[in-house]
């Protein structure tokens, strides 16, 4: 018989409807019969990508003997983060603090009122029977040293960190100390494995470089974006990266495919390919595209979340090949050259088998295409590879913004309608007016939207602004920014997770750490920084000195707020920025990728036509040019 996840859309949730765990979604229902009952919380937080997650499912949530232990002595809850960042964010920083690191799935055991106790991640069937056993003897003898864990460790989180104000043009500096002094020399990345993308750390070292021209930052760029390329990261048969390496090569990937992931790194291929013209870089973001659109995409348009990393239960199986299977599909002599450019061999890489790979190859040679071809549709019908297809309006801007962004590197209309049909589906059915909603799913839209989303869908919009020139764009940038600024902000600096329309929980966090996506902090500070860049309106421009100024304080380690020091290096040199004037309504000006565009459709007093022709008003380097009608001169000397 289903258990109370039957009734949600979740896909996570509903993976556990069956199980014989008395599941609860996080509800008032289940806090009110805690008390009743007078019995503790067990929370489990996860995902539908997470392999783990579906380990601890299998063991331990399908089990009968387990399942009897958590309905007689706990009520159970079961949360999505991904529909709900909110109560992720809270417990996550619960788990670190109790246990000194995270990660999921998360597992809670707190007091009917949601004070935490004890934490962890994934336990073993066994050890998580004795845990269950234990704490329920505890809660029943010795409750109080229960309580007082728990009031230490919210006294702990509640502490608020006073920082200092001022923005710190030397921070993004240090930020390249940092990164050198954990740079991967050998193989690229930073730090040892696992070695997760982080590809906001590629695009800030990629802008440092074509602001200061420092060597290093292009080198550890273009290093590790190329071994994340040719080694079993990138998905060389259907294209696409999965969620983050488990060795220091970058060869045996963690193979669960994020959308997120595959948005930033599009965005980080892009900004290498504008920043050194070298056309490979815009080969692997066309294929991690071309991945996204033909797996990931929705006919009228919304971007799923995430491919599982299982097949059939077993990780990784769907990605795997033998020589033998090559050559049935291949040929012999097409086989036996597939198999050695991508080093798919008897003795394997990946448990007596081998993910395709390029770290023995020339990742330039592009002969195989057709061939890959043959083995992707040959793959699709061996295994099948479950997927979440909710819809989230955070993931769902970032990929916005990448197929933006590409669209105005090599002007192929297919991503910029991408991109436009994908914010028609967020029109459509996450907003509500001016209020976005976190997720859709089987029809129905998932709780108001939280900080991430709103940031992420502003920066979206200012992506389909600069790709296009139209000013409904900017305009609901503009809208969603007044919104956040008055519904998000803390009087001491920075933005709150939460408004208070949400439902208020035992934190209100206000997350600045950039971690596998950019924090919506960072996030705002890129936003009002453009906006203030775009409009040169006075709100905006005080917003943005005062997100900068709060963020220089609480970033003591810079190279973990990337994003944010993309903000302040714009903020603090900004780029080229041109003023379009439409002498032909139907121009669509090819201008560069990097610059802050504004387009007017008609002349104004400000800006007149130069010999009744579309006109191009360019300041750079804090000077303004004479209008110009030749686009070959919009770029000064430096």
């Amino acid at each position: 018989m289903s258990n109370r996840l039957a009734n949600e859309t979740s896909p996570y949730l509903l993976a556990h409807k069956e199980n014989p765990v008395d599941w609860y979604p996080w509800c008032d229902e289940a806090f009110a019969r805690a008390k009743k009952e007078d019995k503790p919380i067990f929370l489990s937080i996860g995902y539908s990508a997470c392999h783990w997650c579906h380990v601890l499912a299998h063991e331990s949530f399908e089990d009968e003997e387990i399942a009897k232990l958590l309905n007689a002595y706990f009520i159970s809850i079961k949360v999505d983060k991904e529909e709900r960042p909110d109560i992720d964010s809270v417990y996550m920083a619960v788990c670190q603090a109790l246990t000194g690191s995270g990660g999921w799935p998360t597992s809670i055991f707190m007091t009917p009122d949601q004070k935490p106790f004890y934490a962890g991640t994934y336990f073993p069937k066994s050890h998580f029977r004795k845990l269950l056993l234990i704490l329920h003897e505890t809660w029943v003898t010795d409750r109080n040293s229960l309580l007082q864990r728990s009031a230490r460790v919210l006294t702990h989180l509640n502490q608020t960190q006073t920082p200092s104000h001022g923005a710190d043009p030397d921070l993004p500096a240090l930020a390249v100390e940092q990164y050198e002094y954990l740079y991967d020399k050998t193989y690229g990345g930073f730090g040892r494995a696992p070695k997760f993308p982080t590809p906001h750390n590629l695009l800030f070292l990629l802008e440092y470089y074509r602001q200061y021209k420092k060597k290093s930052c292009l080198q550890m760029a273009e290093h590790t974006l190329m071994q994340m390329y040719r080694g079993g990261l990138f998905d060389h048969i259907g294209f696409g990266f999965c969620r983050y390496s488990t060795d220091r090569k970058f060869l045996v990937p963690h193979f669960e495919k994020m959308l997120y992931d595959n948005a930033l790194l599009l965005l980080s291929y892009t900004k290498a390919y504008t920043v050194t013209q070298k056309k490979l870089y815009l080969d692997i973001a066309e294929k991690t595209a071309t991945y996204i659109l033909r797996e990931m995409t929705l006919p009228d348009g919304g971007f799923f979340s995430s491919q599982d990393a299982d097949s059939e239960g077993e990780e990784g199986k769907y990605y795997l090949f033998t020589p033998e299977e090559i050559l049935e599909i291949l040929g012999r002599e097409d086989g036996r050259r597939t198999n050695t450019q991508f080093d798919i061999t008897k003795t394997g890489n990946f448990e007596g088998k081998s993910i395709p790979n390029l770290l023995k190859s020339d990742p330039n040679d592009a002969a195989f295409a057709p061939l890959l071809e043959k083995i992707y549709e040959f793959r699709k019908n061996r295994y099948t590879l479950s997927r979440d297809e909710k819809i989230l309006t955070s993931w769902n801007s970032l990929t916005i913004a990448a197929m933006c962004e590409l669209y105005l590197a090599d002007r192929q209309e297919v991503y910029l309608n991408a991109a436009r049909a994908a914010d028609r589906f967020i029109q459509e059915r996450l907003c509500d007016g001016d209020t976005l909603s976190v997720s859709f799913h089987l029809g129905k839209r998932g709780v108001q939207g939280f900080l991430d989303e709103y940031a992420a869908y502003i920066f979206a919009q200012l992506s389909l602004y600069r790709a296009t020139g139209d000013g409904q764009y900017l305009d609901r940038a503009k809208r969603l920014c007044d919104k956040v600024l008055a519904d998000f902000p803390d009087a001491e600096g920075g933005f709150y997770l939460y408004s208070h329309a949400h439902q208020e929980l035992i934190l209100r966090p206000k997350e600045t750490y950039d971690g596998a996506i950019p924090s919506g902090n960072s996030l705002m500070a890129y936003n009002l920084v453009f906006l203030s860049l775009i409009t040169d309106e006075e709100n905006y421009t005080t917003a943005a000195q005062d997100q900068i100024d709060f963020l220089s304080g609480v970033a003591q380690s810079p190279m973990n707020h990337a994003m944010f020091l993309l903000a302040l290096m714009h903020h603090t040199n900004p780029p080229m920025k041109i003023t379009v004037v439409l002498g032909d309504p139907t121009d669509r000006p090819d201008l560069p990728p990097e610059a802050i565009v504004t387009i007017l459709q008609a002349p104004t007093k400000e800006y007149p036509l130069k010999d009744g022709k579309t006109t191009y008003y360019v300041c750079h380097g804090h000077r303004c040019l004479p209008p110009t009608n030749d686009k070959t001169r919009l770029c000064p000397n430096e």
